[in-house]
């Protein structure tokens, strides 16, 4: 099980910097400037590391510290191309970017398997889980002409319906009182929602950007894909909440009070 989640935590250092290369990005208040996917980012350096990691906030690229590539970067560079990089290689270029996206989505969606079967609620269905699982592995180790042609929709769909079936279940066995005040609402941008009681509640993909959620109670709360660039999660308690990323954490504001989900880290930004 834990190893199984090893190689879905980033490492850089086998990594030749994917992220830096084959994705675009737009100036905007996460990026300094815009970029054209498959061009190296400017602060990406011969040895493929960023010359400016350290500083990435003050520098305007507060982005690059809420990217997370779920172990992809590695995968592609190291097993799919075989260690070969783009700049000793430039025939594996076009292929080498245009595998990473792919492969990424197929990482994300192993990282939330996998949490599933750390899930004791969700017991009843590991066996399933177990299963598309394994198929999702065998994607990630095709060749690359094989991965491109990858349905990835489709597999995502597949996948989303264990996700749901999971999330049912541990905020149906939480044992807490579920509110219903916020159900099937999803835009909360810059919403002021101190002490807002929301435990229990779906809330995958909701808009918490610029929010105000202090003291907010989201334990139980299923938080796939929730945006909470900006959020301010100071004392609020999300305990038990699922599918939530460590990049999704970094995004927002917090401070010690803050209670996280085990397995998560209080962002180095954050106040003490």
């Amino acid at each position: 099980m834990h190893n199984r989640m090893n190689h879905l935590i980033p490492d850089c250092e086998n990594c030749f910097g994917l992220c830096c290369v084959a994705l675009p990005y737009a100036k905007s208040a996460d990026f300094a400037m815009d970029k054209e996917a498959g061009k190296p980012c400017p602060n990406l350096q011969a040895d493929f590391r960023c010359q400016i990691h350290a500083d990435l906030r003050k520098k305007g690229f507060r982005g690059c510290t809420t990217f997370e590539c779920f172990g992809a970067g590695q995968q592609v560079s190291q097993n799919t191309f075989k260690n070969r990089d783009w700049r000793s290689h430039p025939e594996l270029e076009k292929d080498m970017f245009n595998v990473f996206p792919v492969m990424h989505q197929l990482h994300e969606m192993l990282f939330y398997l996998t949490e599933i079967l750390h899930l004791e609620a969700a017991g009843p269905i590991h066996d399933e889980v177990r299963g598309i699982l394994d198929k999702t592995e065998d994607l990630t180790n095709m060749e690359p002409d094989l991965i491109m042609a990858i349905n990835v929709q489709a597999h995502r769909e597949e996948v989303n319906k264990l996700l749901l079936k999971a999330s049912e279940m541990v905020r149906g066995n939480s044992g807490l009182n579920h509110s219903k005040k916020n159900s099937g609402r999803r835009d909360y941008i810059g919403a002021k929602l101190r002490g807002e009681v929301f435990c229990g509640t779906n809330l995958r993909g909701s808009l918490f950007i610029a929010a105000d959620l202090r003291k907010a109670d989201l334990r139980y709360t299923d938080l796939i894909g929730a945006d909470f660039r900006d959020a301010d999660l100071s004392g609020a308690n999300l305990m038990g909440s699922i599918f939530l990323t460590q990049a999704q954490v970094n995004s927002a504001k917090g401070d010690m009070h803050t209670k996280l989900p085990k397995g998560l880290q209080r962002p180095e930004h954050w106040v003490n």
